[in-house]
């Protein structure tokens, strides 16, 4: 039941304090295009829990979003073959951004408004992901290599909190991609490539892209305000 009141003119908490919701605007960059193309591999089914997670989440107001499903691939294959008709579209290629999303993370709510917010207000960077940590316990958080370190490196760092954490390379699974960097033709293709070799050692397809794209002068970091739960499928349990 309502309370008892008498009302006069409401014109919103907004409009009361309209220059700190102007600042916010601004700040995020709302008020421009921010087209995101989601990419998705799924070898197999995605668990409930986290499409729940996918479809709460909220996206930038009237802007396109396009959602890819890769299905059947190594999950380098699957990356590498959606970034390529990404970029052979004429209409996608011109877009603002890549979010990529795997199969067993467990994104907030809000957090491809906050990754969006960073990307503004770091220029520099070229892609930041969402904190996520690896399964089990004393698992390490998805923040890999020590920037101070003169000798290149993929270590897990520990997280500096409620920031933009920069690091050597990100993982993918809750990642956004400025667009743009894709059309460098510097990168070698394909862009992803999981590593198994006595040559040129081993490793996944995120932290191998990292090591080339950090040649031409690309970064990134971790948003580590945005929260993302990691589900073990087999036991159902989130780290």
């Amino acid at each position: 039941m309502a309370k008892p009141q008498v009302i006069s003119y409401d014109f919103g908490r907004h409009n009361a304090d309209i220059d700190t919701a102007t600042a916010k605007l601004i700040k995020g960059d709302t008020w421009k295009r921010q087209r995101i193309i989601v990419v998705i591999p799924a070898d197999k089914l995605m668990p409930s829990r986290v499409s729940l997670a996918l479809w709460n989440l909220i996206f930038p107001p009237n802007n396109g979003v396009c959602k890819l499903l890769c299905e059947g691939m190594e999950v380098g294959h699957a990356y590498s073959n959606a970034i390529e008709n990404i970029l052979d579209h004429p209409e996608l290629s011109k877009w603002e951004w890549v979010l990529t999303v795997e199969h067993d993370n467990i994104p907030p709510p809000d957090g491809v408004i906050n990754l969006i917010e960073s990307m503004q207000e770091h220029k520099e960077l070229s892609a930041i992901s969402g904190l996520y940590w690896c399964k089990g316990e004393g698992g390490c958080a998805h923040i890999w290599g020590d920037l101070n370190d003169p000798i290149p490196n993929f270590r897990p760092q520990v997280p500096k909190l409620e920031q933009v954490h920069e690091c050597v390379g990100l993982s993918m699974g809750f990642t956004l991609w400025r667009l743009k960097m894709f059309h460098d033709k510097r990168l070698p293709k394909p862009l992803f490539q999981t590593k198994v070799s006595a040559v040129e050692g081993v490793g996944t397809q995120d932290l191998m892209f990292w090591r080339e794209a950090r040649k031409y002068g690309y970064r990134c970091g971790v948003d580590t305000r945005v929260k993302v739960g990691h589900l073990d499928i087999e036991t159902g349990f989130c780290w």
